[in-house]
């Protein structure tokens, strides 16, 4: 397995591989977990080469966010994607993917006025900006992005869509741990009494699954939510919304025919995690 850490020699890289191959991108920030791990095996299965990069996105960060201190641990991550038959690595230095000031700035409109986009202003313009170089660079056929970030893969599938991109754009099933917590790298911050109360977002958005019969509006199910939250003192809510599944926009009632999508996000201590699921079947 290759490790490339500056452009010239990721063109160069580029440049030998067969014209006709399928090639699959999978983009990380690293800290690498069994949920990457699922994106790296269907890349791998499904293409001819794969390539993995890694690279802490610092235009993806607010100024009191967790940049800093990401965790960052590249020969571990080689080591997992190494055993997965990943064929090269792309983890290029800030100063490789930025050597200036940004000058370009996305508006992605109405896909980034709820959810982390709402909550976290920048974020989305930081992710579609290093997508978007990351596109340019490797030209992959085909990319992988969790569903953990709903929302981050609609709006790349719309980039993709609206800038015709290439490529196809391949969202695989969020992947949790055995008591139900989505995965993610941040999990690693959590204390043993955070990582107990974690559970109060998989917990919610299942109970609601589970009882979906019972409720006849949005407004039900957010009161649900609210009074879940009682149960889990630690945990400071940041959004609870049930939306279009497609659009991400605001519904006025549960008619399965707008795809109804419950999304979650909730601090932690210092640590923000997300979430999200379908609503039905």
């Amino acid at each position: 397995m290759d490790i490339i850490r500056n452009i010239p020699d990721l063109r160069i890289y580029r440049k030998k591989i067969n014209p006709n191959f399928r090639i699959g991108l999978v983009p990380t920030m690293g800290a690498l977990h069994e949920g990457h791990a699922t994106l790296a095996q269907a890349s791998v299965k499904e293409n001819d080469l794969t390539i993995v990069s890694i690279f802490v996105n610092p235009t993806q960060f607010g100024p009191n966010e967790d940049f800093e201190r990401y965790p960052r641990d590249l020969e571990k991550d080689a080591r997992m994607l190494a055993g997965l038959g990943v064929d090269a690595i792309f983890a290029p230095s800030t100063q490789e993917v930025y050597p200036a000031k940004a000058q370009f700035y996305f508006d992605i409109k109405d896909l980034d006025q709820k959810l982390c986009g709402a909550s976290r202003p920048g974020h989305m313009n930081g992710v579609v900006q290093v997508v978007s170089i990351l596109f340019h660079l490797v030209q992959p056929t085909h990319a992988y992005f969790g569903l953990k970030d709903y929302q981050q893969c609609r709006i790349i599938q719309t980039l993709v869509e609206e800038l015709h991109f290439p490529l196809e754009v391949v969202p695989c099933p969020i992947i949790r741990e055995e008591d139900g917590l989505a995965m993610s790298s941040r999990n690693v911050y959590l204390n043993r009494e955070e990582r107990e109360q974690a559970l109060f977002l998989s917990q919610t958005l299942n109970a609601i699954q589970a009882r979906r019969s019972e409720f006849s509006s949005i407004n039900e199910i957010q009161n649900f939510a609210l009074k879940e939250l009682d149960k889990f003192p630690l945990v400071k809510l940041d959004y609870f919304e049930v939306l279009n599944g497609k659009t991400l926009e605001d519904l006025s009632s549960l008619d399965p025919s707008f795809q109804p999508h419950l999304f979650i996000a909730a601090y932690l201590g210092k640590t923000r995690l997300i979430d999200n699921m379908a609503f039905g079947d």
